[in-house]
């Protein structure tokens, strides 16, 4: 099926690593024009290099998402390079959890306000294409687990943010909605780490899912990609569950 996404400009926070990456080559190989970031410069020209390789019509750029100023001024360069933007998917996290309050504060600014403000400054040039924002949360903004505490809660804060976005741009024709996966397994991500150093809480972890298995950053992606469609033109404001059936909550 073609999901309508071929010459679309798109924006990906994190767009170097695990979901943010595969999200990133899945927009490409529909035909999108795809803006990404990172903070390492070097992980960015390498990823740029990679995807250009492959046919993409990419452009990286090395920034903190906490900086308000550099993620407007990104936006808005990027909306000049490629002639407005039709997606936005604020990506990136801190990954804080734990109670303390640095974690507090590292998820405040890097999974709560970056999604706001990466929103806010593209929010003009969504309202004159009639796009698509899908921010990625998690399961833990659903559900009481063991990231319940910064994690958790500033997730959920996503979540309740982006529905609030469907409400009031709705009859505009912007469409907002969040993806929150499950546990997702990639080389060099959190889970990979937690495999070697914690192995116990890794096999816990694996044992919850009664798929026996983590997500791929892929089948994430394709989750997202699907939402970020104009196919989806009747979705929005929901939160689409990406996790093998690990929670058990039904969603209301």
């Amino acid at each position: 099926m073609d999901l309508q996404l071929s010459g679309k400009a798109a924006l990906v926070t994190g767009g170097t690593k695990g979901i943010g990456r595969a999200v990133v080559e899945a927009l490409v190989a529909e035909g999108a024009r795809v803006g990404f970031c990172a903070r390492t410069a070097a992980d960015v020209e390498t990823a740029e290099n990679e995807l250009r390789g492959a046919g993409g019509e990419v452009a990286g750029t090395a920034l903190d998402v906490t900086d308000p100023a550099a993620l407007a001024d990104w936006v808005a360069a990027s909306a000049d390079r490629f002639g407005g933007l039709d997606v936005v998917v604020p990506n990136v996290s801190a990954l804080a959890i734990g109670s303390g309050e640095d974690n507090w504060q590292a998820g405040f600014q890097t999974d709560l306000m970056h999604t706001v403000r990466l929103c806010e400054a593209a929010m003009p040039h969504l309202l004159e294409s009639r796009g698509s924002i899908v921010a990625v949360s998690s399961v833990s903004g659903r559900e009481i687990d063991f990231a319940k505490d910064a994690y958790g809660t500033m997730k959920a804060a996503v979540i309740h943010y982006i529905a609030g976005l469907a409400f009031q741009h709705a009859a505009a024709g912007v469409r907002a909605n969040c993806v929150s996966p499950g546990n997702t397994y990639f080389p060099g991500g959190v889970w990979n780490s937690i495999e070697t150093g914690n192995p116990e809480l890794f096999a816990t972890a694996l044992g919850l899912n009664p798929t026996g298995r983590m997500a791929t950053a892929q089948e994430v992606a394709y989750a997202v990609t699907m939402l970020a469609s104009p196919r989806a033109s009747f979705i929005t404001g929901t939160n689409l569950v990406v996790d093998g059936a690990l929670t058990r909550g039904v969603q209301l």
